[in-house]
């Protein structure tokens, strides 16, 4: 059945209202895309944003059936069969731009997880997390100026696994609260620190706290941000390799994350007392900076704090 363009615009402003309304951040991000593209990056934000709210509902057993769905709604609209105004959006974007459903898919893959998933026993296992929840958004960039390099998707890949990670760091005590924990139960027990341990003395106050236990925490999180900074560095040739029309975001977004990381590395890693970000100035310092390629010595925001700086432990 063919789609009206009323219809199709109508679908293309609720993507677009619903990413405004979720995401404070979206008209802001969206400026540096060219307009052309605004819509599309609505279409799959809209996309992700409702898997994402499935998975947060109550009932694991009900979140998995809505997913389950949510995937089958996917696969029928890159067919041309939508029913749904977010997938009516979405079968478009991936018709005009080419893009590959299994990136999509993949999303769902990661909210499923994080449903049945609650533990990850080594770092190896948040990487395979990352391989589903960050990296194929990237990709999805990437396709939609054009770049189908599997080198270009590697640089992409670290990059948007080392933000997946600098965000686990950052919101630590929030995910424990809801029992949700991303470091490494074996880097844990490395360091003599154990879940319960950290929700006794951080959430509970139960623990005497020692300078002992507060070395084996900064241990551990410093090996943490050494194996961040690393992605990082690794996926930083990637603006200057993409279209023009790319660089200044991409350049963003990677001073954004390394800024992120270099404080959270600045409050020597406590980010139970405070969660370490980045300020209005500190977006539009970026901003600027932006223009110009990255460096090392330009990664950190305002505070001369070098983007390698997780190398000194």
């Amino acid at each position: 059945m063919k789609t009206h363009s009323s219809d199709l615009e109508a679908a293309y402003s609720a993507c677009r209202q619903m990413a405004r309304h979720h995401y404070e951040n979206f008209p802001v991000a969206s400026l540096l895309v060219p307009r052309d593209k605004r819509d599309t990056l609505a279409a799959i934000y809209a996309f992700a944003r409702s898997a994402d709210d499935f998975a947060d509902e109550p009932g694991v057993e009900g979140r998995l059936e809505k997913l389950a769905e949510w995937r089958r709604k996917l696969y029928a609209c890159a067919e041309g069969k939508a029913d749904h105004p977010t997938f009516l959006a979405l079968g478009d974007t991936i018709q005009r731009h080419s893009l590959s459903v299994s990136n999509l898919d993949n999303l769902i893959r990661a909210f499923e997880m994080d449903v049945t998933v609650s533990r990850h026993q080594n770092f190896e296992s948040l990487l395979n997390y990352s391989t589903c929840s960050a990296n194929p958004v990237g990709r999805l960039m990437m396709e939609l100026f054009d770049h189908r390099d599997p080198e270009l998707f590697a640089l992409s890949d670290n990059i948007c696994t080392a933000l997946q990670l600098t965000n686990f760091w950052q919101d630590v005590r929030i995910d424990l609260e809801r029992d949700r924990v991303y470091l490494p139960v074996d880097d844990l027990a490395r360091f003599g620190l154990s879940v319960d341990i950290l929700k006794h003395w951080k959430l509970e106050n139960s623990l005497q706290a020692d300078s002992e236990m507060e070395e084996r925490w900064r241990g551990l999180m410093a090996l943490e941000s050494k194996r961040t900074w690393e992605l990082f560095e690794k996926g930083k040739p990637l603006p200057e390799r993409v279209v023009p029309q790319l660089r200044r975001q991409l350049r963003l977004t990677w001073l954004t994350g390394t800024s992120i990381l270099a404080r959270i590395e600045a409050v020597d890693y406590d980010v139970f007392q405070r969660r370490p970000k980045l300020k209005a100035f500190d977006f539009v310092r970026l901003y600027f900076k932006a223009r110009r390629p990255v460096s090392i010595e330009t990664a950190a925001c305002g505070e001369d704090v070098a983007a390698n700086a997780g190398r000194k432990h």
